[in-house]
């Protein structure tokens, strides 16, 4: 693999499944509180894999495709693509991992399973990529647990908004 593809490889992994566990936890958070229902939350992480892991790509694409450096495009087709491909699998993939605890567990607890979950799978991706940059991880970890705890918090109080004007 030359550098260039371990660049676009790392760049869709990274961005795919950090924007997959955040997702997924808002998600399972936001319809649990809204609707109380195992069939809402488990349709919902496996209908906003796909159409998130699509939508992701998609922008990730054309992001790719729009970074010019020294007035000449800075990825190959192959390189975007490359990304692409990988961006949807990531987010696609991670987010799938949370319907297991929702489809095993009662759901009070497979939500506290899913958040656990998703804040290891962050730990563990945050320490990588500071061991790629050769930087503490504590300030990347802290970070996106503080991002993940806030998109909890709105997805909490969405939910029962939500819930409270429909009913």
């Amino acid at each position: 693999m030359s550098p260039k593809q371990s660049h676009q490889l790392i760049t869709g992994v990274s961005f795919g499944a950090t924007s997959g566990i955040i997702t997924a936890i808002g998600m399972i958070i936001g319809l649990n509180s809204a609707t109380s229902s195992k069939l809402a939350v488990a349709a919902g992480i496996i209908v906003m894999a796909i159409a998130n892991g699509f939508a992701d790509a998609a922008g990730l694409h054309v992001s790719e495709e729009s970074e010019v450096e020294w007035e000449k495009v800075k990825h190959t087709q192959k390189e975007i693509w490359f990304t692409t491909f990988f961006t949807f699998l990531s987010v696609c993939g991670s987010s799938l991992t949370f319907a297991v605890p929702i489809l095993i567990f009662p759901l009070k607890m497979a939500v506290i399973i899913s958040v656990g979950w998703g804040i290891l799978l962050l730990i563990i991706l945050n320490c990588y990529i500071a061991s790629i940059r050769k930087e503490n991880p504590a300030h990347l970890i802290s970070e996106h647990i503080f991002l993940a705890l806030f998109v909890i918090f709105v997805s909490y109080w969405a939910g029962i908004l939500v819930a409270r004007f429909i009913k």
